[in-house]
């Protein structure tokens, strides 16, 4: 385990790669995708031909982010499988081993990073105002209670700590101290006679919160004076959580302002390549497949890779902006037609994608850095929701998703 990531993705990659090639979790993470898209796909529109499936699954490939971010080692695609796991328990009433894997999935995706958490909670409240059915409740909030639990009971085996993130208010200072507020109530709890560990900033904090987590002088990774142990950001985290609500109680307008202005500016931010730059790849990736005992063969496909050699350069993918251009009003209108002929299904499914790039926006937004990685890993839901909402009803025997 270690201090920033829950102890989910990690068992995952192993469960794929065996120490053999890193191919097998892409693949397992591109049929998890397809599966749920499937799924949706019969919900909204049963009587839709087997082709329709294959010719959807390409045009988001051609068009949009998806491919990119299925592709990526990372749990960044987990972010749509749970809108979409959230989804289809809401809204379509799955049974037997179908209600079981959606909610074992929709609870793995929830944990896999913590942004997700409150991503499920706003889309577990869409359930109950759309749906209006205690069970349809029940089922959605499934995942999300299910890797509450799943947080807790691994930080208190791996960390010793009962708590959904033992260390989370490290990020938290970053984001507030970069924006300003934190790094003021720094100063006014040091020229009142506090002695803190960031005392020794003040006056000279980061202005970006990259620097401020992860710089090897900056105020988390140098040498602390007070000889607290571990040190780093473990050591950082209590003081880290008292500063933020000193912050949150002082200036809560400032901070709302602030983190409203960062989702913003998080919304417009959906381009791909931020994740495929060959920065520390060897430091990380590299050093994990050395360290791993990876075949050589494996080894030598990373070194030879356009990402290890920057040269990867998605061109395919600059067609998504057009997309999405295309994509926002028909996925508007689509709302608009179900909401006026009461089609709850499709409802759903455009306002849980809609709401996914708004609550995505503003979790990671507010907590984070906005990056363009952040929006990517979402955008293509919407228009996987236009596709997919625009369709009219045709005749056919309506099936449940399987």
């Amino acid at each position: 385990m270690v201090w920033d990531k829950p102890f989910f993705y990690g068992p995952f990659l192993h469960l794929f790669h065996w120490r053999i090639t890193l191919w097998g979790p892409l693949l397992a993470q591109g049929l998890i995708v397809s599966h749920l898209v499937w799924l949706v796909m019969r919900s909204v529109w049963p009587a839709a031909r087997w082709w329709a499936h294959p010719a959807l699954c390409a045009a988001l490939a051609l068009g949009t982010s998806l491919p990119w971010v299925v592709s990526l080692l990372m749990p960044d695609i987990f972010a749509s499988v749970l809108v979409l796991c959230v989804f289809l328990l809401g809204f379509t009433a799955p049974r037997g081993w179908l209600l079981g894997w959606l909610v074992l999935l929709g609870g793995f995706a929830a944990a896999v990073h913590l942004s997700h958490l409150p991503l499920a909670g706003g889309l577990i409240l869409l359930v109950a105002l759309l749906a209006r059915r205690w069970g349809a409740l029940a089922r959605a909030a499934a995942p999300l209670l299910l890797a509450v639990v799943a947080l807790l009971g691994t930080n208190l085996v791996g960390n010793g700590r009962l708590a959904l993130s033992p260390y989370g208010s490290v990020f938290a200072l970053a984001r507030l101290v970069a924006d300003g507020p934190a790094a003021r109530v720094i100063e006014e709890e040091c020229a009142a006679g506090r002695t803190l560990h960031l005392c020794a900033w003040v006056g000279r904090f980061p202005t970006d919160s990259d620097d401020f987590l992860w710089s090897e002088d900056g105020p988390v990774w140098a040498q602390r004076q007070d000889g607290a142990q571990p040190g780093g950001p473990i050591s950082l985290a209590p003081e880290a959580g008292e500063i933020v609500g000193l912050t949150l109680r002082r200036h809560p307008l400032e901070v709302a302002r602030l983190a409203l202005g960062n989702a913003v500016a998080q919304m417009g931010k959906t381009r791909i390549g931020d994740a495929l730059v060959p920065d520390w790849l060897d430091d990380t990736v590299g050093l994990r497949l050395r360290q791993g005992d990876f075949p050589p063969a494996e080894q030598e496909r990373l070194r030879a890779s356009l990402q290890f050699q920057g040269r990867l350069s998605p061109p395919l993918a600059m067609l998504h902006p057009w997309v999405l251009v295309l994509a926002t009003p028909f996925a508007l209108l689509a709302w608009w037609r179900a909401h006026r002929s009461g089609d709850r299904l499709r409802l759903g499914l455009v306002v849980c994608c809609l709401a996914a790039l708004l609550g995505n926006a503003i979790v990671t937004g507010a907590l984070s850095k906005p990056h363009h990685r952040y929006q990517a890993r979402v955008i293509w839901l919407l228009p996987l929701a236009a596709v997919l909402g625009w369709q009219p009803p045709r005749p056919g025997r309506a099936v449940q998703p399987g």
